[in-house]
């Protein structure tokens, strides 16, 4: 999951985004509501986490533009200001969740989890696709019944593929959910050699190729 924090805390920022790195994540961290309006113009994210006491522009404003601009992403409000008026504001301006600070990095991935599943319209935690399982919570996989080891990057391309079963994936796509802005620019092959990767542990007809227009999850079956 590629995941925005807009947070100008720079103790909080840093620690929310290396707590959803370490659970497998990739994050961008920005803390004012330009910087990231322009990455959301830029890049696809599965959910945005939004502070609202940010400097040069209240949190809520910046929701309230990105919704009437069509902005469709998950977005949760993690803020300091608890009561039920400032939740249900919230809410109402088209959040889809509010926490209240301090949460701990478990509880935000949960919530996270939660959010997504309700957008994607899974009601199961564990994700199924034909003889592959795959538990966001656990990142554990299983494919015919056996447990899958899988790196960080082989995960999340995993979950990307899984969130549209149905879809063929360009490249730039998936490079956005494997890689952040904070990082080297991965090389020209890195992608394909993860999709290898994936085919080698799990079955070679997991992922599928379209020449000249990306990648698409494959049957779930085992191949021959």
């Amino acid at each position: 999951m590629r995941v925005l924090i807009v947070e100008d805390d720079l103790l909080l920022g840093d620690a929310l985004a290396t707590g959803l790195r370490q659970l497998g994540h990739v994050v961008d961290w920005f803390g004012d509501g330009a910087q990231a309006d322009a990455a959301l113009a830029a890049t696809t994210f599965d959910a945005v986490v939004l502070d609202l006491g940010l400097p040069g522009g209240d949190g809520l404003v910046w929701l309230a533009r990105w919704r009437n601009a069509g902005v469709a992403v998950p977005m949760l409000i993690l803020t300091a200001r608890d009561g039920a008026a400032h939740s249900i504001t919230g809410l109402d301006s088209g959040a889809d969740d509010y926490l209240v600070k301090p949460i701990s990095i478990d509880e935000l991935a949960a919530r996270l989890r939660a959010v997504m599943r309700r957008t994607s319209g899974r009601a199961q935690s564990v994700w199924q696709h034909g003889a592959l399982e795959y538990d966001p919570a656990s990142k554990h996989v299983r494919w015919k019944g056996e447990t899958i080891e899988l790196t960080g990057r082989e995960l999340a391309l995993l979950e990307a593929l899984l969130k549209h079963p149905q879809r063929v994936l360009s490249k730039a796509h998936l490079q956005e959910k494997l890689y952040d802005w904070s990082g080297a620019e991965p090389e020209s092959n890195t992608l394909e050699v993860h999709i290898h990767h994936l085919r080698r542990k799990i079955d070679p007809a997991i992922v599928r190729t379209l020449r000249g227009v990306g990648y698409a999850l494959g049957s779930g079956e085992a191949g021959p």
